[in-house]
């Protein structure tokens, strides 16, 4: 029946149809800086294409397809053997076998690799950020598989590849693999050193059973994991595949999937070994050594995440106030509102700017990039990570009511936002990591400084800040207790210093008055007045420019 009291008006259009990745000037302009000429025209190929789906109606419905039906456990077949698998909405499939066809994760053996895996984890993130676990995962597993050349040669060309299948059956008889991990128990959580999982070796040389629990194992439909247990020389890393080359099924028992705020469209499960077969990797007692730069990799995943939560978050805020209308105007052109969006926008673009710095770090492979990457990265998850719940909060007020409602998506960004935060170990783990590497690594610490110097004189409150920074590194008397505070103000010099250098000046000016000036509220939209808000916004608007 057609209404008759009014017609609908004044109602923002779906933000849909348009380029990801080219409408987002902070990345498209950080994948420019960071990609040889020679392969530019390449990736951004690749990007665009992979940025017109993360924007098309097909794939945010995909997105939101995914999420409306949680992952399921079916433990047992109708005939009650023992299954455990985990079956997913086709949509889920969908999303998955796109990001793995785009190159998702192949980062270590291609030219560029992790600028050009990091910008489109970024953009797909942006149409649905829970498949990303199992993206992330598999990447981040190949440095650590590498210190085993018989299994890398073995798992790497699998794990690399761009073909999705879904299904367990042998890896011999897959043309592509998808990895999982399985680090905390119930007892310890982020202190592995606590795990009681016990590894029993056996007579031939590399091969263990395996008997104990994982509190949190992520991806769990995943075709192998990467697993810490309790060896006779102590704390050890193992390779566990679901399926042993026979096609018999290795012991894994699902308990239950987590019922979690966020990532509802991603498995996590509790499960049980019971003699599982594994494989070691790495020496007996070095377990975490092993596994730490799978740790590191996907630990940058989580400030990409973050990245892309803000973006898509900022981006719906600004698309939404350049329509609606109140007050006699379009919300965009209100001062007040202004100064909301252009404080998010700043937020947003540097998250992004640190994010692709760090991903470039990896490709150059250097001693000093690395060296920088071991005090850069848990300072940077630290402060991203903490700054992307809050931000998705204000973006969403931008929307009023219709933020609030699930069908805007809004609601979705913010049960995600806390995630990355929390995955691989939360706040205090990264501030206390920043100090292990302030403490054995002076490379480290070098590195970082020459990063910030590269910006020394151009503004004089990134100036302060530094010598702020280091009268607080020079202090070492209740050091652990103010390991926050010094990861945050690592993260913001480190910030600024890349915005100083890299972003239009009024993103830099309005940056460095707020974030390291003091010239702001503690609230987002407490911006000085007399700075250029309309530029930073204009320049977050996703649109083409």
């Amino acid at each position: 029946m057609a209404a008759t009291t009014h017609t609908v008006s004044n109602q923002v259009p779906p933000l849909t149809g348009y380029d990801v990745f080219a409408t987002d000037r902070a990345l498209s302009e950080a994948v420019q800086r960071h990609t040889s000429p020679e392969l530019l025209a390449e990736v951004r190929g690749e990007l665009g294409e992979l940025g017109r789906a993360a924007g098309s109606a097909q794939v945010q419905e995909w997105g939101a397809q995914a999420n409306a039906n949680p992952p399921v456990l079916r433990s047992h077949d109708r005939y009650g053997h023992r299954v455990d698998e985990v079956e997913f909405h086709p949509a889920w499939h969908r999303l998955l076998g796109h990001a793995v066809g785009a190159g998702l994760t192949n980062a270590w053996g291609r030219p560029g690799g992790h600028v050009r895996r990091a910008a489109g984890f970024l953009v797909w993130t942006q149409a649905e950020a829970g498949h990303g676990c199992p993206l992330s995962m598999t990447h981040a597993a190949v440095p650590a598989l590498r210190t085993d050349p018989e299994l890398a040669a073995v798992w790497e060309p699998l794990l690399t590849s761009a073909v999705y299948e879904r299904g367990l059956r042998p890896t011999g008889r897959k043309a592509g693999v998808l990895l999982g991990m399985g680090m905390t128990e119930k007892q310890g959580g982020t202190d592995v050193r606590a795990n009681t999982t016990r590894a029993e070796p056996l007579a031939a040389a590399g091969e263990y059973l395996l008997t104990g629990h994982k509190w949190f194992c992520s991806a769990p439909m995943s075709d192998g994991f990467l697993v810490l247990a309790q060896a006779p020389g102590g704390l050890t890393c193992f390779l566990l595949p679901r399926v042993l080359p026979d096609g018999t099924r290795n012991p894994f028992a699902i308990q239950r999937l987590k019922d979690k705020l966020g990532n509802r469209s991603n498995a996590s499960a509790e499960v049980e070994f019971d003699g599982t077969w594994a494989r070691r990797v790495g020496e007996e007692g070095r377990g975490v050594r092993t596994i730490i730069e799978m740790v590191a990799a996907t630990r940058l995943d989580c400030v990409v995440g973050s990245a892309a939560l803000m973006r898509q978050a900022v981006a719906q805020a600004i698309h939404h106030c350049t329509y609606r209308r109140a007050f006699g105007g379009v919300l965009i052109e209100k001062p007040l509102m202004r100064n909301v969006l252009a404080d998010l926008a700043l937020e947003s673009e540097a998250a992004t700017v640190l994010a692709m710095r760090l991903a470039a770090a990896y490709d150059d492979g250097s001693e000093s990039e690395l060296a920088f990457l071991r005090i850069a990265v848990p300072a940077a998850k630290y402060w991203v990570t903490k700054r992307c719940t809050p931000l998705v909060g204000e973006a969403l007020e931008c929307l009023g009511g219709n933020g609030y409602v699930e069908e805007s998506g809004m609601p979705r960004l913010l049960r995600e936002a806390p995630l990355n935060s929390i995955w691989e170990g939360a706040g205090n783990v990264q501030a206390l990591d920043v100090l292990r590497a302030l403490q054995r690594e002076p490379m480290a610490l070098n590195a970082f400084l020459q990063e910030v110097g590269r910006a020394r004189g151009a503004d004089h409150r990134l100036d302060g800040a530094i010598r702020d920074m280091l009268t607080e590194l020079a202090d070492l008397d209740g050091i652990e207790a103010r390991a926050r505070r010094l990861a945050e103000r690592m993260a913001l010099v480190l910030q600024g210093s890349l915005l100083v250098r890299w972003a239009p000046p009024e993103v830099a000016d309005a940056f460095c008055a707020s974030r390291l000036g003091g010239d702001r509220g503690a609230g987002f939209g407490t911006l000085p007045h007399t700075l250029d808000l309309a530029s930073v916004v204009e320049r977050a608007r996703p649109v083409a420019h």
